[in-house]
């Protein structure tokens, strides 16, 4: 878990922001489906007002279980699908601690109770809720939005054959006050409540043509296969060949050293060579492009997996790369995906790769050069034409991939 320093406001209340609720679209400006990178810039650009965050996620099985930036200060977290990093769920499960803007009302926070009698009134009828006899806790849906009401013991008869007469009130007169509010994407008809019903929530469907996620097709030691544009990137293109299929690249900057070249027996170059060789990074599609200094010719990609735990999470959008281990794999892309041969993926582990490539022998010790990085080193386990950077945890942080 990882939180950032403590730089609250003079004068800020804990809990009294007020951010707007977009029923099945999101709240402030934290939208369902956006990428995590994205939630991170917009946690960036308001450090005052989001000062503490706390990151969460399964180290040892980073895709068993979601993704989740939290906000304890005030009371909500976003959950993100592991696989594709999207903001599939957003929770508020202290909703004393936010303030909610509808329309031109407010609701939770410190003043505004969320009471059921004050959902109702704002956001109008709907349809009898859930009530989860096991918690005891009676759920209200409207579109891409819940709320859940802890529902007293002595109380629970007036929950009877899962609905109940709306507004609720108990027979003291009192009424039950929100404990949740859920908001999730409403597009597949599915009702997002807690327990099991929060598994429900998905990321909304990408529009038409959206490169997010776009699978690469990877056929080694010759070229990459966009599957989206159906662009062809060669080993050996140029800069300009480049910019004409994938665009401007996200950032550029020159290979300061060849830390690898020591290993080169027939590499005759001082060894403290500065390498003139430069880099296009393709941030938002999780590609770097290596070129030779000297030729402008392409000469590595490196694919990124965006895995937390890794020093590099949150600079790249992950490649979803596929890579096709078979006698097929010198064919057509169209041959290589009719083979029934396995593929590594970026969920593929390391065990799973050794037992489709075999083994290797010895890794190399990546240190991601500081001292100071909290995750630790990564191994590099090198085969024909590719490279593997694989984490404590056995999946893989990046692909090398060069002519042998």
């Amino acid at each position: 878990m990882l939180q950032r320093p403590r730089r609250r406001c003079e004068g800020t209340a804990m809990g009294a922001i007020v951010l707007d609720l977009r029923p099945g679209l999101g709240i402030g400006p934290f939208s369902l489906g956006m990428p995590i990178c994205e939630a991170f810039a917009q946690i960036e650009h308001q450090p005052n007002l989001y000062d503490v965050v706390h990151v969460k996620y399964f180290d040892e099985e980073p895709l068993k279980l979601d993704i989740v930036i939290s906000f304890p200060d005030h009371g909500f977290h976003l959950r993100f699908d592991p696989w594709s990093q999207r903001l599939r769920l957003i929770e508020i499960f202290d909703v004393k601690r936010l303030q909610m803007r509808y329309s031109t009302s407010l609701i939770g926070g410190p003043t505004t109770l969320a009471t059921f009698v004050a959902v109702y009134a704002l956001f109008g009828p709907t349809y009898p809720g859930i009530f989860d006899k096991d918690r005891g806790i009676y759920t209200l849906f409207y579109p891409g939005l819940s709320f859940a009401f802890p529902i007293p013991s002595q109380f629970t008869d007036c929950c009877h054959d899962g609905g109940v007469e709306l507004p609720l009130e108990f027979p003291d007169g009192t009424t039950p006050v929100t404990c949740r509010v859920s908001i999730y994407d409403s597009s597949s008809g599915k009702k997002v409540g807690v327990g099991s019903l929060m598994d429900k929530a998905s990321a909304p469907p990408l529009p038409t043509g959206s490169i997010y996620m776009e699978e690469v097709h990877v056929k080694l030691g010759e070229e990459l296969y966009f599957t989206v544009g159906s662009q062809h990137i060669p080993f050996g293109a140029s800069p300009q060949d480049v910019w004409t299929e994938l665009g401007r690249p996200c950032g550029i900057h020159q290979k300061q050293v060849d830390q690898m070249v020591i290993h080169s027996a027939s590499d005759l170059r001082p060894r403290t060579t500065i390498c003139g060789d430069y880099f296009y990074n393709y941030f938002t599609r999780g590609l770097d492009i290596l070129f030779d200094g000297q030729t402008h010719k392409i000469k590595k990609f490196v694919l990124h997996t965006n895995y937390p735990g890794h020093a590099d999470f949150n600079s790249y959008i992950k490649c979803n790369f596929v890579i096709y281990c078979s006698d097929a794999i010198g064919g057509s892309f169209k041959d290589v995906n009719n083979s029934k041969q396995r593929v590594i993926t970026p969920s593929t582990k390391w065990e799973q790769v050794k037992e489709i490539l075999g083994d290797c022998g010895r890794a190399a010790i990546q240190t991601q050069g500081s001292a100071s990085n909290p995750f630790g080193s990564t191994l590099v386990y090198g085969y024909q034409n590719i490279a593997f950077e694989v984490m404590k945890n056995g999946y893989i942080a990046t692909i090398t991939l060069f002519q042998s």
